[in-house]
This record gives structure tokens, sequence and C-alpha cells, in this order.
């Protein structure tokens, strides 16, 4: 970044002194052209002034020695004389832009460039008492001769320029690196002051960013770690009962009460993992998820009839009020919001507790509320439910058969539909759960 920032202000500045030279030159051509014809105007005049026919020899002698060309053009645009040729050998004058302007106007000027092109010849011609026209033209350099002439000195101060630009870019380069570079260095400390201005929204939106992916990072750290340990229970005690099994330690009582140990432990292996391939998918997904309209009471309807035996053996009641409201949203992943949030009301109820399923409109939005009279959550634990294999009881967890993704899986489905979602809860008396789906 710093070399392409020094690159680019070393172009601009080389390229703003090589357009500066340019039209320099060119504004001194200007004045000096200007020159030029003020100078053939003030020798034509004077000469006006005392005008002889006779003394024409005497004027062209005068004018050589500043190189300059003397004419006398009849009115007729014949030339009569020419101190630098044979007038007889020359062609009619009158069509010449200054001969003609000279006629017409009194006083007539022009440049006309030479076939080699690099130089110039300024005609300046005046209208005589006499009707004759004196013309007195002079060669001098174009803008191209000059521009040419004056290169090396001009290429010698382009350099030294550049040079001096080269040094310049360098230090406002790294004046202008250095604030980011200390931010880089220093993104972990607090504060946003920077030397620019500007660079406060940028640095805000570069720190927020720099937060959230240390949190991410830590949270992959924390979900690794978890899943590791979620994975190592039940693999430990399918291992260490098929061990007393194959040694022959275990009686056919035994082997029976064991072998319901590894059914259970691989039960819950495989929900382990299907929920941490189902909460995989939905952190990946980069696809667009197909919606369709959904009527919401008749999904949480199918829910509750399914969960209605799970929940007998829990000896909880659940059921269903409301009425039918539709919302726009992908099938599953309702289906899959809906069971989670029953599932967990079902398994942290207290026996003869009961779960309310509640589908109703409200305000212009429909809202799913899920009610329990379970073993509630305390006010500390509330904010992190919602993570990835975080349970306020591990131990009641574990029997219960929870995986701790549940509410994570919860949570993503929620984002996706641009949802919105209410958690309150007591401890002991219960906790209430509403998703509000906007239209």
């Amino acid at each position: 970044m710093k070399r392409k920032i020094n690159r680019k202000l070393v172009l601009i500045a080389t390229l703003a002194i090589f357009l500066t030279m340019l039209l320099i030159t060119a504004v001194y051509y200007d004045l000096f052209r200007r020159q030029v014809f003020e100078d053939l105007r003030a020798y034509t005049m004077m000469f006006k002034e005392g005008w002889q026919p006779s003394q024409i020899q005497e004027i062209s002698g005068e004018l050589e020695e500043y190189n300059m060309r003397v004419t006398l053009i009849g009115e007729d645009g014949e030339v009569k004389f020419d101190s630098e040729a044979d007038s007889s050998d020359m062609e009619n004058h009158s069509e010449r832009p200054e001969v003609a302007e000279a006629l017409e106007q009194g006083e007539g000027q022009a440049v006309r460039r030479s076939e080699t092109l690099s130089e110039n010849t300024f005609y300046y011609a005046v209208l005589l008492e006499d009707g004759d026209v004196l013309r007195i033209a002079k060669d001098a350099g174009s803008i191209y001769s000059i521009f040419f002439k004056a290169l090396p000195s001009l290429g010698l101060v382009l350099a030294m320029l550049i040079v001096l630009c080269m040094v310049i870019a360098h230090y406002l380069t790294a004046r202008i690196i250095a604030p980011i570079e200390r931010l880089a260095e220093n993104l972990d400390e607090n504060g946003e002051r920077t030397d620019y201005e500007e660079l406060t929204p940028f640095i805000s939106m570069i720190k927020k960013q720099h937060d959230d992916i240390i949190k991410n990072a830590r949270m992959r750290q924390e979900f690794t770690a978890n899943v590791t340990h979620e994975l190592k229970t039940p693999l430990t005690s399918i291992s260490g009962y098929a061990e007393l099994i194959e040694t022959g330690m275990a009686s056919e009582t035994d082997v029976v009460r064991f072998a319901h140990g590894i059914h259970s432990s691989a039960n819950r292996l495989l929900i382990l993992i299907n929920d941490i391939i189902r909460l995989s998918e939905l952190d990946g997904t980069e696809e667009e998820i197909s919606f369709e309209r959904l009527n919401l009471y008749q999904l949480a309807g199918n829910c509750v009839e399914m969960l209605a035996m799970n929940a007998e053996k829990h000896g909880v009641t659940i059921r269903l009020t409301g009425m039918e409201c539709y919302i726009t949203g992908n099938r599953q992943m309702i289906e899959e919001l809906l069971f989670n949030l029953c599932d967990n009301a079902i398994r942290y109820n207290n026996e003869g507790g009961s779960v309310q399923v509640e589908v109703y409109p409200k305000q212009g939005q429909t809202v799913l509320m899920v009610k329990d009279t379970g073993i509630g959550i305390p006010k500390e634990h509330q904010e992190r439910i919602f993570e990835r294999f975080y349970r306020v009881d591990k131990s009641r967890s574990k029997s219960t058969g929870g995986t701790g993704l549940g509410l994570a899986i919860v949570k993503h489905i929620i984002a996706q539909h641009n949802a919105g979602m209410e958690l309150d809860s007591e401890l002991g008396k219960g906790t209430s759960i509403q998703v509000i789906f906007k239209e």
C-alpha cells in the first residue's frame, strides 16, 4: 500500500510538472509572438512617418542589421522592391493576408510557417499615403524550435523536480500511512483517536470487525472443545460397556443392562451429530433459501401432535391455542424451530407441568409463543442460553438427553427469517419464549 501511494504521488507530481512546463512554454511563446509584432509595428510606423520612395534602399540596409526583410508592394499587389529577392521574379502579393488587410484597414499582420517547420516568419504591413504597402518581415523561432532549444534545460529542471517530488512523496506517504500502521499494531487497545477525522468511521468499523473476528474465533474454539467433550462422553460409555461384555466380566443380566446403555449412548451420539451437522449447515448457508407462504398455526398443531406422546412420558401436558396465521418462511426451518422450542419446554418442565403453544396476530405481525411451567432460567443465565452447548443445569440437561444446541439452532433460524424474539423467565415458575414474525 505504501509503495502504491508513493508511486501515485510521484506520478501525479511528474505529470503536473510536465504539463506546467508545456503551459509555460505556450504562454512564453504567445508573449514572444506579441513582442515580435510590436517591434515590427514600431519599425514600420517609424519609417512610415518620414517615408520617401527614394529611401527604400537606405531603410532596407538599416533593417538587414536586425535580420529584417523589407518589401514594397504596389496597390495592385505587384512587388516593387524586396531586400532579399528579385522583385521581378516574385508573384503578386495582393492575396497575402497581411497585404490584403493593410489595403483594406491600413495595417495588417500575419505569421507563416516555413517549410522546415522549425521557424516562423512574422509579417507586418502598413498602407502608405501613395497607396503602396510597406511590409517588414522577421524570421523567428516557432514554438517547437523554442521548446526543443530549451529542452536540455527543461529536462534538467524536470529531473531535479522529480527527485525532489520523490523525497517529498516518500515523506508524505509515511505521514499518511503512520496512523493506519499504528492502528494495525495497536488494534486491541481501546479508543478510536486518529490523526485524520475522516478515518474515524473506518477505524470504528475495523475495530468492530476485529472484535467480531476475535469473538467468533473464541466461539469456534469453545465450540470445538465442547464438541470434543460431548462426543467423548457417550463414546467412553459405549467403549466401557463393550469392553466389559467382550472380556466376559458381565453376567447375562448385566449384558442386557449394558446393551441398553450402549443403545442410549449411541442414540445420544446420533442426536448430537445431527445437531452439529445442522448447525454447520445453517452457519455456512450461502445459497438463497426457499421461502413460501406457511400456515404457522397448522405447523404448530402438527408439532404438538407429534410431541404429545413424549410429553406424556414426562408427565407434561401440551396444548395449542390461537388462530390461523400465515407467515413467509422456509418450511423445514420453521418445523425445526417449533420442535426445538416445544421439545425444550417438555424436557425442562416439572412432572405434572404444562406447555402452552399459542399462535396469534399482533399489530400486523404474527407471534408464536411457547410457554411452560418448568424450572425457569436464572436472570444471570438468560443472555447466554442461546449459545452453543451452554447449559444452566448441566446434570439435568444430560439426564434429559439435551445436546445444548437446540436453542442455538433456533437463534439461527430466527435470524434467517428476519424475525424477533423475546424471552421471559423466572426461576421455579417457568419460561415463555415469543418469536415475532414481521410481515
